[in-house]
């Protein structure tokens, strides 16, 4: 199957849905499938229903039987968190967005009982709201996760995207959510250790987008990483991707602080090692203001055009308004050419 990355993906579940149809996004763990289908729920101003398939039982999609009141026939009393056609639009909200995640962890018994909500839009013999959209999500069967075969019935119901990890792409997400700058820089100058997944691994976990997300919040609130923090990194990311990780977080210990930066921006000396010019750049970006974006665009005039359009990127990426701030703007007039290349 051809593989799509974070920003493509996105643009065609998109389509699919305005077609009327339910996407299928396959992926390894970790990568993101969630955040995916999160983020276009909030775009869209869509109340999220999340059905984890793979703890689910073929009742929980059909619902459960009754009679009528002379006990000559029965039916089914559908389940609360499905919307049908006449339940009232959330307050704050334009519809739903049913997520089926772990789609693929589904135990046949299961994936059958969801064939007639995804194509028909009906549960039962009762009719699902007109302003419901549905999207499914599954661990890929080659990834040593807990997967079950998908029927060919169940498959020719689902629209198939497969998703690739790309830094690009993660990185850009994670200047806009505040992901430690510590992190983007290590990422920018290694963008490999990003995912280094392997279904046949043997460590307790692995780096993957996930993973790194939980290690920003664990590090966000330690200005320096210290050795007795080790165990909580390679705990989150692996031994061999902590390890590493930490080595190069030494790097912001031997940097001039950024208060020294900003006070001092026109004579403090500018790095030349790639690696460091990634760590001040990002440090830099992640800590801007209105109220020191014009001292610091004095050490960012002196950087490398490359790594000064890195560092600008990155800033407004998290902070738009500095935009409007005149040190940004006079940049901007002498290099805008190269800041959106």
């Amino acid at each position: 199957m051809i593989t799509v990355g974070v920003s493509q993906a996105v643009t065609l579940i998109k389509k699919a849905l305005k077609a009327g149809l339910t996407p299928y996004l396959e992926g390894s763990p970790g990568t993101g499938k969630s955040d995916i289908i999160r983020g276009i729920a909030k775009e869209y101003k869509l109340k999220i229903i999340d059905l984890r398939l793979s703890q689910m039982d073929p009742t929980s999609l059909d619902g459960l039987p009754y009679f009528n009141d002379d006990h000559t026939k029965s039916d089914f009393i559908p389940p609360a968190y499905f919307p049908l056609e006449n339940d009232p639009i959330p307050n704050g909200y334009k519809g739903w967005l049913i997520f089926f995640d772990e789609l693929s962890s589904a135990p046949p018994s299961v994936q059958a009982a969801s064939y007639k909500i995804i194509l028909d839009k009906m549960v039962g013999q009762h009719a699902i709201h007109k302003k419901v959209i549905m999207v499914a999500a599954g661990n890929k069967t080659t990834d040593r996760a807990i997967t079950h075969r998908m029927s060919t019935a169940l498959q020719a119901r689902l629209i198939h995207f497969q998703l690739e990890i790309n830094s690009e792409d993660w990185l850009n997400w994670a200047m806009e959510n505040k992901i430690d700058y510590r992190i983007i820089a290590y990422i920018k100058f290694k963008p490999m250790a990003l995912f280094q997944f392997k279904p046949d691994h043997n460590d307790a976990t692995f780096a993957c987008p996930r993973t790194w997300h939980f290690l920003s919040k664990l590090i966000t609130p330690e200005p320096t990483l210290s050795h007795d923090l080790l165990p909580m990194i390679t705990g989150t990311i692996s031994e061999g991707s902590g390890r590493e990780f930490n080595a190069y977080c030494q790097i912001f210990d031997k940097l001039p602080t950024f208060d020294q930066i900003v006070a001092d921006p026109k004579k403090l000396e500018i790095p030349t090692e790639p690696s460091v010019q990634y760590a001040v750049t990002s440090m830099i970006a992640a800590k801007m203001t209105k109220d020191n974006v014009n001292s610091l665009m004095n050490f960012i005039n002196r950087l490398p055009i490359e790594f000064a359009i890195i560092c600008l990127q990155q800033a407004l990426r998290g902070n738009v308004s500095l935009l409007q701030t005149k040190g940004i703007k006079e940049w901007m007039r002498l290099n805008s050419s190269d800041l959106f290349s």
